[in-house]
């Protein structure tokens, strides 16, 4: 394992992960830092409490990065169409902001202020390991 930024030990790259394109496995662990700290904003403020489609479709974006950052710690397994793989995850990189600003836009302006000012505050106290919440092996409490 090597240490990463925070103290956090990141695992040693699957032969899998090293085949994918360099960088990768960090634009998933922002992307999914980035959402938990729009998250737990939305559930601070009690905005979130309400399962919008607009927050639903950020949860479904969340799922898929989580699903990608478990099977680079697995590897290859057979019916993984890799290619297939790489072209969702980019389109779930793409469509976030979009999905995001909707999200935001269902929200009281007042809302909206405090939403941002939170998730900044939320997003500089989560550690790189909140990136891997919910994902098994990496998250005790996964699968349970």
């Amino acid at each position: 394992m090597r240490t990463r930024p925070g103290g956090f030990r990141s695992r040693k790259p699957s032969a899998f992960e090293l085949g994918l394109p360099p960088g990768l496995r960090q634009r998933l662990e922002n992307a999914r830092l980035d959402l938990r700290a729009l998250f737990r904003a939305a559930d601070q403020l009690l905005v979130g409490q309400r399962i919008s489609r607009e927050l639903n479709q950020l949860f479904e974006l969340d799922a898929d990065f989580a699903e990608v950052l478990h099977l680079m710690d697995l590897g290859p397994r057979n019916g993984i169409d890799v290619r297939a793989m790489l072209r969702d995850t980019e389109d779930s990189f793409r469509t976030v902001p979009a999905a995001r600003a909707e999200f935001v836009a269902t929200l009281r302006a007042p809302d909206r202020t405090d939403l941002e000012t939170r998730v900044s505050t939320v997003r500089r106290a989560l550690s790189p390991q909140d990136a891997y919440i919910d994902i098994p092996g990496r998250d005790p409490n996964a699968g349970r």
